[in-house]
């Protein structure tokens, strides 16, 4: 394919593709510069300000199981989104801190949500989920895509493994670029479960 006849949209799939492919086993850095309203903690956790938080973007779609799941009807209840691919070893690495801070929480409002990126098919991703013991819902993004509704600027997932905490109102309050300890998960949740 000639460079005259890729469109922006391929090249921009492409560009982004590579930047979170690159990021798996680093575990990537943080963006922003300019206005971006956000703080990166000492534990690499960034963070927002609740009154300058901006909404998640419409993150809707079929399950690796099949099912449909929009993000949003979980408003009023905390999400933590984790960013995953089968064949990324960090995600292998945390998926069982994921886990069992899900089930400690999931009687407190926090639900969480995987959104599986860069698997071809299905069966390598609902393998992972099977042997890592994953029972919270992962949407099934091969290309991408939701990740890339995220407006620049805002804590949005820059790498493999990403996790972002969204507030009671879809909002997002905080975002790791980096594989998390269960005590870094759980650092990162409580401040907006705290909230009011």
């Amino acid at each position: 394919m000639s460079a005259a006849s890729r469109t922006p949209l391929t090249v921009a799939v492409a560009v982004a593709a590579a930047t979170l492919l690159s990021a798996c086993t680093s575990g990537g850095t943080s963006g922003g510069g300019g206005d971006t309203n956000f703080v990166m903690g000492e534990n690499g956790i960034s963070t927002v300000e609740k009154g300058e938080r901006t909404a998640a973007p419409d993150l809707s779609g079929k399950t690796i199981d099949g099912k449909q799941l929009d993000v949003a009807s979980y408003k009023g209840k905390i999400v933590v989104l984790n960013v995953w691919g089968s064949w990324c070893a960090p995600c292998r690495a945390e998926a069982p801190n994921f886990q069992k801070v899900s089930t400690d929480l999931k009687a407190r409002g926090v639900q969480f949500v995987g959104i599986n990126t860069r698997d071809t098919s299905t069966s390598n991703a609902l393998a992972f989920e099977k042997e890592q013991g994953v029972t919270y819902p992962s949407l099934y993004d091969p290309t991408g895509r939701l990740m890339l509704r995220f407006e620049k600027g805002t804590l949005n997932p820059q790498a493999i493994p990403s996790t972002l905490v969204l507030d009671r109102d879809g909002r997002i309050a905080a975002r790791s670029l980096a594989a998390l300890s269960e005590e870094k998960l759980r650092a990162m949740i409580d401040p907006v479960l705290a909230e009011k």
